[in-house]
């Protein structure tokens, strides 16, 4: 990848970076253990962005 990226699209994968996180424990602990996994998760290798 280009080291030298225009900003819209370093603000895209900026976003796209923190969406990509496990779901807090607090959340987890509120659901009672219904809520484990993020519906936006993704894996760098198996799922590419659309950008």
């Amino acid at each position: 990848m280009a080291t030298r990226k225009p900003a819209g699209k370093k603000r895209r994968l900026a976003r796209a970076l923190k969406q990509n996180r496990p779901v807090p424990t607090w959340v987890f602990l509120k659901t009672r253990g219904r809520v484990r996994t993020s519906p936006k998760r993704r894996h760098w290798r198996a799922v590419k962005l659309k950008l």
